[in-house]
């Protein structure tokens, strides 16, 4: 398989991430009939070596419920799943880093069961063939960790096991306790000394917290285009994140998954100097899960 490096997607839901072990992919393999929103394939012969000559398919988006050999599948957000195969074509583009900040090669066993992922497929025969794979190396920590039992302090606190199993769930599930907002020059993802110290006070706000967890949001002000300010606004994130857990000891293990919302949600008129200053910022919120509340 090809293995190549790619700019962050969009966040998705870190959902169901012990799944137990599969023996098919399909229902019509297992003598079954298939379940509704179900998309079984029958795998006849070798899968192709050269995929550009076949019709494109659907890209599915959701996370890899199961796998074997081969043979993914993927379950979406509405419960459907969908059996692919994979082939020597094959692509897997990984996002590096925090919020893709950097970039880095995955290896085709990469592909764990609970992993977030968007396939383009191609189809062959009546089944799918997956032309590419892409993901976030995050997300892949996360699973790697859930997987091999090696997840620092899981046992440490139920919420923080509980973030790294679901990662963002619904953000009803949270009681905000605090937040805490950094600001940003224009076009600039740099902390200030103000800003260093105020995300210091705010990570030690929570950990005098029980069960607190931070989740970290990145804006701009109106100016720039929308991709540029998507961009800005994963960056100034990112930064957040990795000063929180380098300098002021925040355990990556209580961080919901970030995300930047680009000039989305402003606090201020965007129309005034004083008003785009406050928007260009990054939020750090305390969250704690509404299920161990008062444990």
């Amino acid at each position: 398989m090809t293995i190549m490096s790619r700019k962050p997607m969009v966040p998705l839901l870190f959902a169901m991430l012990a799944v137990p072990a599969w023996a098919g992919l399909s229902a019509q393999e297992q003598g079954q009939e298939p379940a509704q929103g179900e998309n079984p394939i029958t795998v006849l012969g070798s899968p192709p070596a050269d995929l550009s000559g076949l019709t494109a398919g659907p890209e599915i988006g959701g996370f890899i419920s199961a796998r074997n050999g081969e043979k993914i599948q993927v379950t979406a957000a509405d419960g459907s799943r969908t059996a692919i195969l994979l082939a020597d074509a094959t692509e897997i583009r990984g996002s590096g880093g925090f919020l893709g900040l950097g970039r880095t090669g995955l290896a085709a066993d990469s592909l764990l069961n609970g992993l977030p992922v968007t396939v383009k497929t191609v189809q062959w025969g009546e089944g799918l063939i997956a032309s590419r794979i892409e993901l976030k190396n995050k997300d892949l920590k996360t699973a790697t960790m859930i997987r091999t039992g090696t997840a620092q302090g899981f046992a440490e606190q139920t919420a923080a096991t509980e973030a790294l199993r679901g990662r963002v769930a619904d953000i009803d599930q949270y009681n905000i306790k605090g937040t805490t907002n950094v600001h940003f020059d224009t076009g600039k993802w740099n902390l200030t000394p103000q800003g260093e110290a105020d995300l210091c006070a705010a990570a030690e706000q929570a950990k005098a917290t029980d069960n607190a967890l931070l989740l970290v949001i990145g804006y701009t002000d109106s100016v720039g285009d929308e991709d540029y300010n998507q961009t800005l606004s994963e960056r100034r994130a990112g930064r957040v994140v990795n000063y929180l857990q380098q300098r002021c000891g925040w355990a990556p293990y209580r961080m919901l998954t970030p995300t930047g919302m680009a000039e989305a949600d402003p606090l201020a008129d965007n129309s005034t100097p004083e008003g785009k200053a406050q928007n260009r910022r990054v939020s750090v919120n305390i969250m704690v899960s509404k299920a161990v509340e008062g444990l």
